[in-house]
């Protein structure tokens, strides 16, 4: 399936699944073995604390998730770089051919992200970009909205609305693309264009 481009002028990308691998897993079963006994941080009841939300909306400091996440996991021997290291554990990469996709369609559109994250994983992701790619992530893009410096998150309408206004996009001429139906949803009712990248859909295969 294609992305309908009929009358856009910028595409706003969304980061986790769309353009970035992750691994979910990957964190909570570090976040385990730093000392949880599993009903903390399980499956069904992973990243519910609302340290994680208050982090990813920049309501806490990098430093306040580190202690929450101590007192989380009864932990209070755990250093930071552990912290660091298992929360950053999820974050995989960025494939070339993505990156390559991104490249070329810059040449026709103006291009945004906007992602729900948090300064940990961002600060992970640019230095791992970095090395894959040798040039900063960010250059990818005319901007970057990230929900912990905008202070809200999709699929608030009121976060997509920021982005706009940020941006000065006109969302009749904007495609918005998001791998959650509820954040596709939300960027309707903001008057956004969408396509929803769903399971076993690849971004480069859009275009």
């Amino acid at each position: 399936m294609k992305a309908d481009l009929t009358n856009i002028k910028n595409i706003i990308f969304d980061l986790g699944r769309v353009l970035l691998n992750l691994d979910f897993d990957a964190s909570i079963k570090a976040f385990q073995k730093l000392g949880s006994d599993g009903a903390i941080l399980d499956h069904k009841n992973a990243y519910a604390d609302p340290i994680f939300y208050n982090l990813e909306v920049g309501k806490i400091t990098p430093a306040d998730f580190r202690s929450g996440v101590r007192k989380l996991l009864q932990n209070e021997q755990i250093t930071d770089p552990q912290i660091n290291e298992a929360w950053s554990a999820m974050i995989l990469d960025i494939p070339a051919h993505r990156v390559k996709k991104v490249q070329e369609l810059s040449k026709n559109y103006s291009l945004y992200l906007f992602s729900n994250t948090n300064q940990i994983h961002i600060n992970r992701l640019l230095s791992e970009f970095k090395t894959q790619h040798g040039f900063d992530f960010p250059s990818l893009f005319k901007a970057v909205y990230y929900s912990h410096e905008i202070h809200d998150r999709k699929p608030e309408i009121s976060s997509y609305e920021k982005v706009i206004a940020l941006s000065g996009v006109n969302p009749e001429e904007t495609l918005f693309i998001d791998d959650l139906e509820k954040n596709i949803v939300a960027a309707q009712k903001a008057g956004l264009n969408t396509f929803w990248l769903q399971n076993g859909m690849e971004m480069t295969e859009l275009f």
